[in-house]
């Protein structure tokens, strides 16, 4: 992108570097008439002046009037700068701020820095300056309600500002206008992350709402406010409401639990502090405005206005200085103080300054990028040992030798040939993998109207930009200099008063960072905030954190609804059997009610309380779980739904991937290179580049190849030796790498900077072969022997074609130098090559026939390589000269530009290049991430992979991770814009459903779409399916797609911003905390730190969780329905009267202290170890049809309920008698010992607490016995008739049942005791 200016940017304000050049010290020294005068007599006389006396203030002038030469066809002609130098400027001065006159007007404060720029313009006709239009449009209005508030106190206007604040909300449907540094008068939402369910008020409604949303639970609550009508009474009101009321505040504290820590850790991202820069009033303690001089007030009153033809300039800078005394016009707009403020205080209009590695932390545009001192002098001393007059196009030289008047965006600075193309050029690079996935930096360009103001006057800037909008990838706003802070804060004007006193510039996707991205560049960038907290990109894309139910707590539920059809059933056949019409004492409604509190217990309250402790259990396994370090269990009302996945979708950058590129493998023709073998490619280099070279010559492509590998090599090592110098030299000048400095422990280190990975890692490999990359800008490329640091190729770039996504490929034409102390160098000089790296599918019509290439790629591409052709092709100097002038005459055209550039570029210089070799780069998987995906995909897991990277990226890292299985076919498509052929894609897949599906974001969109259900019911029965470019809301719509229509358990995996709503979509969330930051991980429900182990997550501790809870739960629903069965029987035997069995204490204590313990133990049961599960993953196969907990084993135990239940209380009964404390006795210690040892019966795998839960309940229940005389009959207790009775009865309840499962498990053996060999 060609730069618009070519003056030296100012320093940051905190920049130590030259002090002296502070902007506040050049003001006052232009105010200086005898300095003025000494500057212009000089100049004048051709008297030179050292750099340091004269650059800064051309530096500063140029600043100044940078933006008038780069709109000079806007609002007025540098010819106008001088104008209407009388009472013009004073009536500005009444007008504007007090930085506008010295900015507008005082263009002619130094006469030999503008006369050369009236010379040059002379010939346009003069325009009128901005005071005189001002006069004009005074004129016109009669009166300005702005003369007021500028003539009075300061303090009292920003007063009303803030009351305009206070009024005025933001509109997030209409575009804003923010005045920069400065307070809004529009109110926006705080700058706040939020990953929080509920708030203080909204969390009760919520969570009651939540918890009686479930049938039993309000089945529970109106039982136990049934209990406050007298004639349904039974036993203490506290027997009903305690279990309920203990229910609600486990639940919900657990939920208030989790939503604190939430809170908490949304905290650290909101209380991370950024450097914030406050402009304050210029140099003056005051804030009052002195009035305007008697002068300014006759002089706008009389409209004097005298032609500037007929003054004096030095007389004219005199009088300003004297009229702008009382208005600060020789100061900057304002003062800078750098001030440290919290993320959550961040608001829109703020300036921050942000350095590398920082994030983000709203959606920003970039105003300056600054190079570090380090950088810039590391700069300057390469420039100063090597004349720049070698590296300068010759246009540019012509350019700089005619001085401005040659028309050039480039404007030359007096003194300095070189122009400001280096690391201060207002660039930056992002990282912007959190927001969307691709690993490739991307370059963001400061506006050329900010980057060159200095930061003081960055008051009177306003930008305008859109609504908030959650698209990543565009952005349409406006930049605009006004006249003063004042106009700033005003967004109200008219476009034509925008015309005519401003200037301003288009703003684009590239001049912004949104948040959570990652400052990349070692520079200090300054940026405005443009949208905060829920209105920026990332917010915008992410969907509303939901609460999270299992689906076991679904299937439960349902279960529970039968249960209570049940109830309600045996209660009517009770009633029904006495008669309706023979009740006696009650109402035949009333005893029916009766009988449904009497049979609450089928509805187990305490169901609740065991399921939330074991998931309690099952999340402080997996937290404390050595083999998964650092796992975080974020919800925890979910671990079961880890043993149901049926559809795993997984980022790929840093899920997948660490995104660390390296460089694997090089094929020259007819030989490759690998692993140790890199070391001859070492020394093809070290002979090629470092030879027989003199101090000052420096190597060609067709100069390197004279000093060979020794005298004895045989002609084909020869041959081989030159193949390969070519390759390196190619790929180390084939690159939009720039390589910076860092400071690390007092060290000097060597970095790169680039768009992609790739590129970086073929960079480093080509140093590691002994090719540095030293010194790189627009213009021009330096290469060193990293073994001797000399200096052995520089070229000047002369044109660079990047890559894009639809060409595939990456270009570049440079000039070599033949000499290290070079005279300008012209077209004619120097060798001129185009060199091209891209896809095997583009460059294979590129490349001249050759009978290697396919063959090399796809084995590289099996291997999981991601390659690149390398080519190059010489051009004469004739060739390149009509290759530009056609280049040029292309890049001008209106309509097809980029279409006919192309084609010029195609015509000219694609064709016929010579094939120099393959490179093939790796991108480092994560570790055991091939083991896991197969062990997954044994596990009966669909794995979809979404990614916001490119096509060819997904499909390398899909077959390098095995993703893709050996020899599985790969169907792509992309870039599909019309449905007419779409669903003959999906008639292909249909028929061949053991392919892989390919696809970008483009054709998703159209499948989704036009194509929704078919789509789907394709693409849910493929094996794999890779999907590219995908958006944020992409990811999340595919997830909510494949819950939808399959109805299964969906888990979504990934590490960065962008996954996020695909995480909160999912049933089952998992986060990995990435190098770029732990968004995804504080949105997720379980946070990991490496893709590998979501195999233990899923296959161990979900496998584990899902059939603990499945048997727990049965247990639970047990253990209710026996004693609602020992109850229905009481109720028979004593005429149907609706009369409880068990009372009070006897009721609670049979859910809690006799029978609690034993079966919470179940969640410690597991039926193979770690090492079998990992062995047969299909035992987690098993698991997704929900054979565990279905209708057919709940009506099991329910048979095993009412048998247990009916000899219990039927023989308790018989061998007793039917009414009394002994049969009491007798079948509550049976129904106590029951529950025990089935616990025993089912236990798989015995542990420690398990034994101790049984025994410690049996001598609990023993020693409790003595202090039950009220129900039972203590005497009784102590003859060998109540001992009899209770093991007969207890034999004949437990034995039938474990025979039958005995049997069972015999005949037909469960997977896991076939597993085990037993």
């Amino acid at each position: 992108m060609p730069q618009s200016t070519s003056y030296r940017p100012t320093e940051p304000p905190d920049s130590p570097v030259n002090e002296s050049d502070s902007d506040v010290d050049l003001d006052l020294e232009e105010l200086d008439p005898t300095a003025s005068s000494h500057v212009q007599t000089s100049r004048l006389l051709g008297h030179n002046q050292s750099p340091e006396q004269r650059a800064p203030r051309i530096a500063l002038r140029n600043i100044r009037m940078g933006g008038l030469r780069r709109s000079g066809n806007r609002g007025r002609g540098f010819g106008g700068l001088g104008h209407s130098r009388d009472g013009s400027s004073d009536a500005v001065g009444l007008l504007e701020d007090d930085a506008q006159g010295q900015r507008y007007s005082d263009g002619s404060a130094r006469a030999g820095d503008d006369a050369p720029l009236l010379d040059e313009h002379a010939s346009r006709p003069p325009r009128r300056s901005f005071a005189s239009d001002r006069l004009q449009n005074l004129a016109h209005i009669g009166s300005s309600l702005r003369l007021p508030s500028f003539m009075s106190n300061t303090t009292v206007n920003w007063q009303d500002e803030d009351a305009v604040a206070d009024n005025k909300e933001d509109d997030p449907s209409a575009s804003r206008t923010i005045a920069v540094g400065l307070p809004q008068p529009t109110r926006y939402p705080p700058n706040l992350v939020s990953n929080a369910k509920y708030t203080a008020i909204s969390f009760l409604p919520i969570t009651l709402y939540n918890e009686f949303s479930f049938f039993f639970n309000m089945y529970f609550l109106l039982v136990a406010l049934s209990q406050a009508i007298p004639a349904l009474r039974i036993g203490y009101l506290s027997t009903y409401v305690a279990p309920l009321a203990f229910v609600l505040v486990i639940t919900m504290g657990k939920e208030a639990y989790d939503d604190i820590e939430r809170r908490r850790r949304d905290n650290e991202a909101n209380s991370e502090e950024y450097v914030v820069l406050h402009f304050g009033e210029p140099g003056r303690h005051g804030t009052t405005l002195r009035p305007p001089k008697t002068l300014s007030s006759k002089s706008l009153r009389k409209g004097n206005r005298q032609s500037f033809a007929k003054r004096d300039r030095l007389s004219d800078i005199q009088e300003e200085e004297e009229q702008a005394e009382g208005h600060g016009r020789g100061q900057p707009s304002s003062s800078i103080q750098e001030v440290s403020k919290k993320s959550r205080d961040l608001k829109v209009g703020d300036v921050l300054k942000l350095g590398k590695g920082q994030r983000v932390p709203a959606d920003v545009v970039i105003l300056k990028c600054s190079a570090l001192e380090g950088i810039q002098a590391q700069i300057q001393t390469l420039e100063n040992t090597e004349p720049e007059s070698l590296l300068v196009s010759p246009l540019e030289g012509d350019a700089d030798q005619s001085g401005p008047s040659s028309g050039k965006q480039k404007d030359p600075k007096p003194g300095d040939s070189r122009t400001s193309d280096d690391a201060s050029s207002g660039e930056t690079f992002i990282r912007t993998d959190q927001l969307d996935g691709e690993t490739d930096w991307k370059l963001r360009l400061a506006s050329a109207l900010t980057q060159t103001l200095p930061v003081e006057e960055f008051v009177r800037v306003r930008v305008i930009g859109g609504k908030p909008d959650k698209k990543v990838n565009e952005f349409v706003g406006k930049i605009e200099l006004v006249a003063s802070k004042y106009d700033a804060l005003d967004g109200q004007s008219d476009e034509s008063s925008i015309n005519d006193r401003s200037h301003s510039a288009p703003l684009s996707i590239d001049n912004t960072a949104w948040a959570n991205t990652i400052i990349a560049s070692q520079a200090t960038t300054m940026a405005v905030i443009v949208y905060t907290g829920p209105q920026t990109r990332s917010a915008l894309s992410t969907s509303i954190s939901r609460s999270k139910t299992g689906l076991l707590e679904y299937e439960i539920n349902s279960l529970t609804k039968i249960l209570c059809a049940l109830t309600l059933a045996l209660s009517i056949v009770l009633v029904a059997l006495e008669g309706f019409g023979n009740t006696e004492g009650n109402i035949w409604y009333v005893k029916i009610m009766r009988f449904l509190v009497l049979f609450s217990t089928i509805v187990p309250i305490s169901l609740r309380v065991n399921l939330d402790l074991g998931k309690s259990v099952y999340s402080w396994f997996i937290q404390r779980d050595p083999g998964i370090p650092g796992a975080v269990v974020r919800t925890s009302t979910i671990p079961e739904d880890l043993g149901r996945i049926e559809y795993l979708l997984s980022d790929k950058t840093g899920t997948l991937t660490q995104n660390e590129m390296e460089m694997k493998k090089i094929h020259v023709g007819t030989v490759s290179y690998a692993n140790e073998a890199m070391d001859e490619v070492m020394g093809y280099v070290r002979h090629g580049f470092v030879g027989t070279l003199s101090d000052k010559a420096l190597v060609t492509p067709s100069s390197s190849y004279s000093t060979t590998a020794g005298v004895t090599a045989t002609r084909t090592r020869r041959e081989i030796g030159s193949r390969v110098r070519d390759v390196v030299l190619a790929l180390a000048l084939c690159h939009n790498v720039t390589p910076t400095a860092e400071e690390e422990n007092g060290r000097t280190i060597t970095s790169y900077q680039a768009s992609s990975p790739d590129e970086i890692a073929i960079v480093r490999w080509t140093e590691s072969v002994g090719l540095r990359l030293a010194y790189r800008d627009r213009k021009k490329m330096a290469l060193e022997s990293t073994e001797t640091g000399k200096i052995v190729v520089q070229v000047q770039i002369l044109d660079i074609f990047p890559f894009t996504s639809d060409g595939k490929r990456m270009g570049i034409i440079v000039q070599f130098h033949e000499r290290l102390t070079p005279s300008p160098l012209g077209l004619d000089n120097g060798e001129i090559w185009f060199y091209q790296k891209g896809a095997d599918t583009v460059m294979g019509s590129i490349v001249a026939a050759n009978d290697w290439l396919d063959e090399e790629t796809a084995n590289m591409a099996r291997e999981g390589l991601r390659t690149l052709v390398v080519g190059r092709k010489r051009l004469s100097h004739e060739q390149y000269r009509d290759f530009s002038a056609s280049y040029q005459e292309a890049s001008l055209a209106i309509n097809g530009r980029d279409a006919g550039m192309q084609r010029v570029v195609s015509e000219f210089l694609e064709h016929d290049l010579e094939l120099l070799g393959v490179t093939g780069v790796e991108d480092k998987l994560q570790r055991d991430v091939k083991p896991s995906l197969e062990l997954l995909r044994n596990a009966g897991i669909k794995i979809w992979m979404l990614t916001g990277d490119k096509v060819e990226t997904a499909r390398c890292v899909a077959v390098s991770s095995k993703l893709v299985a050996r020899g599985q076919y790969i169907y792509t498509v992309a870039k599909l814009k019309h449905k007419d052929n779409a669903q003959d894609h999906l008639d292909f897949l249909r028929s061949k459903t053991d392919s892989c599906l390919l696809i970008d974001g483009e054709s998703l969109t159209l499948y989704l779409t036009h194509f929704r259900l078919d789509f789907i019911s394709v693409a849910v029965r493929l094996s794999t399916v890779v999907a590219c470019r995908c958006s944020p809301t992409q990811k999340a719509d595919i997830a909510k797609l494949i819950k939808e229509f399959t109805k299964k358990r969906v888990c979504c995996i990934g590490d960065g911003g962008n996954d996020v709503s695909m995480i909160q979509a999912a049933d089952v969330g998992v986060g990995i905390v990435g190098k770029e930051g732990r968004q995804a991980s504080l949105a997720a429900d379980f946070s990991i730190e490496q893709f590998c182990h979501l195999t233990k997550l899923l296959v161990w501790h979900g496998r584990n969780s899902y059939k603990r809870s499945a048997k727990l739960a049965q247990f639970v629903i047990h253990r209710g329905l026996i004693i609602a069965v020992c109850q229905t029987m009481y109720s028979i035997a004593i005429k149907f009267e609706p009369e409880g069995l068990y009372k009070d204490w006897l009721l609670v204590g049979y859910a809690t202290i006799y029978t609690a313990a034993p079966v919470l133990s179940l969640v410690l049961d597991k039926d193979v170890d770690e090492n079998l599960a990992n062995l047969y993953p299909e035992l987690y196969k098993e698991l997704t049809s929900g054979r565990s907990l279905s209708y057919r084993t709940f009506f099991v135990w329910v048979f095993v309920s009412i048998y247990q239940g009916g000899m219990i209380q039927g023989l308790s009964q018989i061998l007793t008698e039917v009414d009394g404390p002994r049969m009491v006795a007798v079948s509550y210690t049976v129904l106590v010992l029951n529950e025990l040892l089935m616990v025993a019966i089912e236990i798989t795998t015995w542990h420690p607490v398990m034994i101790m839960c049984i025994v410690g309940t049996f001598l609990v229940y023993i020693g409790s016995m003595p202090f039950l005389g009220g129900y039972f009959d203590l005497d009784f207790l102590l003859t060998w008739g109540f001992l009899w009775r209770v093991l007969a009865i207890g034999s004949i309840s437990l034995i039938p049942p474990y025979a039958v499962k005995l049997i069972r498990r015999t005949m037909k053996p469960p997977s896991y005791r076939k597993v085990q060999g037993i």
